[in-house]
């Protein structure tokens, strides 16, 4: 890992016409709009997915970290993250992040480590750590395989 502090950089550009485009250096272009919940066409990424994408995709990359460093023999993760937009004070925000995980681990690995480790990518995801809400993590189901 480089020395912190890091930077990123990402440009979003729009017309009229309610097309908008983001780019990032070295990254396919990505079409976002609305979602159909606030009067978007619902057939592209919208901020809100873009949000729960974060979450989940870091979950996950904080966890290969984790069960890399901590030598867990694991075969699959399936991650989904769920969030909650109100109204609050007068502003739109999340108040809730639930994010559901699925692990399949080797036969031989323990489902109480598995599940250690788990809980501890959520608590070192910075993602997750940057969010002024309610958090939750449930773990559905460890199998091993």
């Amino acid at each position: 890992m480089q020395a912190l502090p890091h930077q990123y950089h990402v440009r979003a550009s729009g017309n009229p016409d309610n097309s908008l485009i983001i780019t990032a250096e070295n990254l396919d272009d990505l079409s976002v709009a609305a979602p159909a919940q606030f009067g978007g066409p619902g057939d592209k990424w919208s901020p809100e997915d873009l949000f729960m994408a974060s979450v989940s995709s870091c979950f996950i990359l904080s966890f290969k970290a984790i069960a890399r460093a901590s030598k867990l023999d694991w075969l699959g993760i399936e991650c989904h993250s769920q969030g909650t937009l109100d109204r609050v004070d007068g502003k739109n925000k999340f108040t809730k992040v639930l994010t559901e995980v699925k692990l399949v681990i080797a036969q031989n690995e323990s489902v109480e480590n598995a599940e250690r480790l788990l809980h501890k990518a959520d608590k070192t995801c910075l993602i997750v750590n940057t969010l002024n809400c309610e958090i939750a993590l449930s773990v559905l189901e460890i199998k091993q395989a």
